[in-house]
């Protein structure tokens, strides 16, 4: 398909694995590719919906775990719950959490590492030079400005698959922290 690997494998075997930029449906198939072009066994979230018959169970069986973004409930106290029971977890968290454009990144997968004292490694698709692979582990720092710096400088010229719906890379938290 003309795809270059770019990085290297993690050498992380516990942690947060953001996808971005996520512009397009080619973005799960071709992030499974090269995951196992890696080596990485993934487990990633993604939307209810992608998990209904016919196709629901290879959806679990390629490492989904079905998302109900419309119901109430704690996403990141499960998540953490499973970093603790699961070793050598990887899970996969689509920053943007849909593949339109979106003003802020949704900060979940922040949260999920901090609480769950993993790393955060970037995994990128990049359209405009065919590449996809990883970059450098974050162990993040509390400082969420800082942190969200270090995904600013990674995705820096780097192009979806429909480049207008990449949004900014930020978190609502940097502008408005909770209390």
């Amino acid at each position: 398909m003309g795809w270059q690997l770019a990085g290297e494998r993690p050498t992380h075997d516990h942690y947060v694995l953001i996808a971005a930029p996520h512009t397009s449906n080619w973005d799960l198939p071709l992030m499974l590719i090269f995951a196992a072009a890696f080596d990485i066994k993934a487990t990633w979230m993604g939307k209810h919906s992608l998990f209904y018959a016919p196709i629901g169970w290879i959806m679990r069986k390629l490492g989904g775990i079905p998302i109900a973004r419309h119901k109430s409930g704690n996403i990141v106290d499960a998540m953490v719950e499973t970093f603790e029971t699961i070793p050598h977890l990887v899970l996969v968290v689509p920053t943007e959490g849909t593949r339109e454009k979106a003003e802020y990144w949704k900060s979940g997968f922040y949260h999920i590492a901090r609480q769950a004292s993993v790393p955060i490694v970037p995994s990128f698709l990049d359209f405009g030079r065919k590449r996809g692979g990883f970059g450098p582990a974050l162990e993040t720092t509390g400082d969420m400005r800082a942190d969200m710096q270090f995904f600013r400088d990674f995705y820096h010229g780097m192009q979806g698959k429909i480049p207008a719906q990449f949004g900014p890379i930020r978190l609502a938290d940097e502008d408005n922290p909770p209390p």
